[in-house]
């Protein structure tokens, strides 16, 4: 009996952790990258400040989420959804729909960055820095992640693209033309509104009123 219980008392903890491991959050959650090390580089030691890919293991994401790169402009921050990329280190192959590079406008060294980035694609993504010519990667400023669908995309971020770009058409073909009706004997040379109006007027206007003055 003792045994039956403790075997009943098991699978409904089982069950229970189960349930609760399954529960949507109840709200988007902003993960610091690499917790209190942030994202850097040991330059002397030449290997990452943290390993990421266990922090990255020990976190869950879901669309909405962001990732906050704590850094400076020594290290680079990579995104991309494509497996190739990702190994090689290197975005010199990279297509512009799968991968995006946040360089915080700043060229200069050793200068503080934070940087914000929504997960905004369910599935694998994987993060990189490919400063050092991809050595920095390859010694471990490397992770991938699972993003959930979660909550979903908030209305903030869940915006449909603009549309594409269209020249504007030239000053002079952008004027509305003149108004063109058919030539007859009657109104021979009265091609434009303008002339039209002044037609309608000798035409139709002054007539009647020389017959009241008659």
């Amino acid at each position: 009996m003792a045994t039956e219980t403790a075997v009943f008392a098991a699978v409904v903890a089982f069950l229970i952790s189960a349930v609760v491991s399954q529960t949507p959050p109840m709200a988007y959650t902003n993960h610091t990258v690499g917790g209190p090390a942030g994202w850097f580089f040991n330059a002397t030691k030449n290997i990452s400040a943290t390993n990421y890919s266990s922090w990255a293991a020990s976190q869950t994401f879901n669309l909405g989420d962001f990732l906050i790169f704590r850094t400076n402009t020594n290290q680079t921050v990579i995104q991309t959804s494509n497996l190739t990329t990702f190994k090689s280190c290197s975005i010199d192959d990279a297509s512009d729909n799968d991968t995006f590079q946040y360089n915080g406008g700043d060229s200069d060294f050793n200068k503080p960055l934070i940087i914000p980035v929504a997960l905004i694609i369910s599935g694998s993504n994987y993060f990189f820095s490919d400063a050092d010519d991809g050595v920095q990667c390859q010694r471990g400023m490397a992770f991938e992640i699972q993003v959930n669908t979660g909550l979903g995309l908030p209305p903030s971020l869940n915006q449909p693209p603009p549309p594409p770009y269209a020249t504007p058409p030239d000053s002079d073909s952008a004027q509305t033309p003149p108004l063109m009706i058919p030539e007859t004997k009657d109104n021979r040379g009265f091609k434009t509104a303008a002339n039209l109006r002044r037609y309608f007027f000798f035409t139709a206007v002054v007539p009647p009123l020389l017959l009241l003055l008659l």
